[in-house]
């Protein structure tokens, strides 16, 4: 399998993860040693992020999500990458090291970037009416949706705010439930 190059700095959380990412491509990592970020590390993603920029790339858990969430705060253009939960999972521990290299590769080729004025006039009334909160199969049906669109499994409400954050058009929502009920059929 041919490594695809990444110009940008994939920041992850630890060792393993790197190592399972170098498998899949070809790109610089910068851990984060989970939430011990050291003042150094800080400067070199600060640094990463003026220079080339980076992907923030953490494991589908609580941790990977609070540790995006800082990052994230601090570099508020950094481009996000996610992992569908059920590509990092690997006896019962969930983490990027657990993905095989294609699972990595289609979850960097559907990266995204949070656009400050988003145009998209996805609202709450429009995910109800497409049965993606407050339904009897919503959460799994959401979930498949994530995983389609690359935007990482969340609630109903965080869903929302990643449809708007990162521009995320109706058609696109569309184009994935028409993927889901093709696959269904």
């Amino acid at each position: 399998m041919k490594k695809i190059k990444v110009e940008e700095a994939i920041i992850v959380e630890g060792r393993d993860d790197t190592q399972a990412i170098n498998n899949a491509l070809d790109c610089m990592t910068i851990e984060t040693h989970g939430f011990g970020i050291t003042k150094n590390t800080w400067k070199l993603i600060d640094r990463a992020y003026k220079e080339k920029g980076i992907i923030v790339f953490t494991d589908p858990d609580f941790s990977g999500r609070e540790i995006r969430k800082r990052i994230t705060k601090a570099f508020p253009k950094a481009k996000q990458a996610y992992l569908p939960l059920k590509e990092s999972i690997k006896n019962g521990d969930i983490g990027i090291e657990n993905a095989k290299p294609e699972a990595i590769i289609k979850a960097i080729e559907k990266v995204h970037y949070a656009v400050k004025n988003s145009e998209t006039d996805i609202d709450m009334s429009y995910i109800y009416s497409k049965g993606l909160i407050s339904k009897e199969n919503s959460s799994e049906l959401r979930e498949k949706v994530c995983d389609i669109l690359g935007i990482g499994y969340c609630n109903g409400k965080t869903f929302l705010k990643r449809l708007k954050a990162f521009n995320i058009s109706k058609n696109e929502v569309e184009e994935a439930l028409r993927k889901i009920k093709n696959e269904n059929i």
